[in-house]
């Protein structure tokens, strides 16, 4: 593992693109839109702007599992947002997420169309606006709550921390990697311990706490996200073996997972989704999605 030469901050620091890495064409320290670029708004009450990352597959995977209850409110359009393009940074989705980040949905179901960004904000919109996945009992819905939001602070450490340095950054960082590595198999193992003790995360019911966090841990368990399975030592957390593969045989779990996806096997690949037709229809080895 090869180390950079020792680093000293200057004074003032200054924005270097050169030293973005692969993600240099996207981040940057400033906020606000690049371009005028509208938004497209298709016929279903909820309008999904994403991408088949792990914060987006949350919000598909929500979705989909509101649909097999039966919910049709629930019907959605998702738009593919390209971030490796620059979408993010289009005047239409920065009104919807100021952030420029996906996921951002506009729920146009009553008189105004309500914005709602962060994935964990539009868990908790949906399973309010449905009564589902999260409990009314002020005890379980605490339990829910308090997973959901550890997902949210300690995914940054898997994907920013470990994902970025080991898999991503220009360079390999003996420390960085160490420091990252640790922090990813520490966040294993609290999951570990916790369903050694019950079914879910927030119980024996399954609710937006693993809707939450299944995209990011089921990917690390099964050793795909990143290709560090074998350097994290999943296989040791059979715990989190066992959630993992109970939650990827849910048929809304696997449909949630195609939408906005653009790696791995084209036949896995739903770019767009606009009508649940379109699984069987619009994957992309049979037709490109329009637009």
């Amino acid at each position: 593992m090869t180390d950079t030469p020792e680093y000293t901050p200057p004074p003032v620091w200054i924005w270097n693109k050169e030293n973005g890495g692969q993600f240099a064409n996207i981040n940057r320290p400033i906020a606000g839109a690049t371009h005028d670029k509208e938004l497209p708004v298709g016929k279903h009450p909820l309008q999904l702007y994403s991408l088949g990352t792990p914060n987006g597959v949350k919000v598909t995977v929500m979705l989909e599992e509101l649909l097999e209850l039966g919910h049709t409110g629930a019907e959605y359009d998702a738009w593919l947002i390209r971030i490796s393009e620059g979408d993010q940074f289009g005047s239409g989705f920065v009104a919807v997420n100021p952030n420029s980040k996906i996921p951002a949905l506009l729920d146009r179901s009553g008189p105004e169309p309500i914005r709602v960004f962060e994935s964990g904000a539009i868990l908790m919109h949906l399973a309010e606006k449905f009564g589902e996945f999260l409990p009314t009992e002020p005890a379980a819905r605490a339990e829910t709550l308090s997973w959901l939001f550890w997902q949210m602070g300690s995914a940054p450490f898997v994907g920013g921390g470990f994902g970025h340095f080991y898999a991503y950054a220009p360079f390999k960082i003996e420390y960085a990697i160490d420091r990252y590595a640790m922090e990813a198999k520490r966040q294993l193992d609290v999951l570990d311990r916790r369903l050694g003790e019950s079914e879910y995360l927030a119980g024996k019911d399954y609710s937006i706490a693993d809707i939450a966090a299944w995209p990011w841990y089921g990917s690390l368990a099964l050793g795909v996200a990143y290709n560090a399975g074998e350097f994290l030592q999943v296989q040791d957390y059979r715990n989190v073996q066992r959630w993992t593969a109970a939650i990827a045989e849910r048929p809304a779990v696997q449909r949630g997972r195609m939408v906005n996806r653009v790696m791995g096997d084209p036949a896995s690949q739903l770019h767009e989704r606009h009508d649940a037709g379109d699984f069987l229809t619009r994957t992309q080895d049979k037709l490109q999605p329009a637009g």
